[in-house]
């Protein structure tokens, strides 16, 4: 009977790894499969599936997971490779680097926010960010010919 009820959360497609209601974890989390946190963990996960903060979960962590659906609390930054869900219960104080982000009305999010769709747009904007860096290698020279001006009126 047992046996049966892992065959059929697998088919389902729910969470392998469970960390219950009144359990409190701490340390560096990596897993294969998908994760739900229903009571407390602290440190960084790093998960190739799913990952579910359930409404009485709270993470204070650092994630990385394929899809993540926030409806506790999380204190950490996120990259999400696919989407990112905070429900209507749902908090996260943290930044976040995902493809696609959802906020339900009610949901709260407090931090910085950075969407990436895809390699080829990466390239795109990597080449589109040589400008930038070259400015920024003229600034200091400017900024130091106003220094020189500055220390000769100071001078004279």
């Amino acid at each position: 009977m047992i046996a049966a009820m892992f065959k059929e959360s697998k088919r389902s497609g729910s969470a392998e790894t469970l960390i219950g209601l009144g359990t409190h974890v701490e340390g560096k989390l990596v897993s294969e499969s998908s994760i739900r946190i229903e009571g407390e963990y602290r440190g960084d996960i790093d998960c190739k599936g799913d990952v579910i903060i359930g409404e009485c979960g709270v993470a204070r962590s650092g994630i990385i997971a394929r899809d993540l659906t926030i409806a506790g609390k999380v204190f950490g930054d996120i990259v999400a490779k696919g989407r990112l869900t905070i429900t209507a219960s749902g908090q996260l104080f943290g930044n976040v680097l995902a493809h696609t982000m959802l906020i339900q009305d009610g949901g709260i999010y407090n931090g910085n926010c950075r969407m990436e769709r895809a390699v080829e747009q990466r390239t795109r904007h990597l080449q589109d960010g040589a400008e930038p860096a070259l400015q920024q290698q003229q600034q200091p020279q400017q900024v130091k010919e106003t220094q020189a001006k500055e220390k000769s009126r100071q001078a004279g």
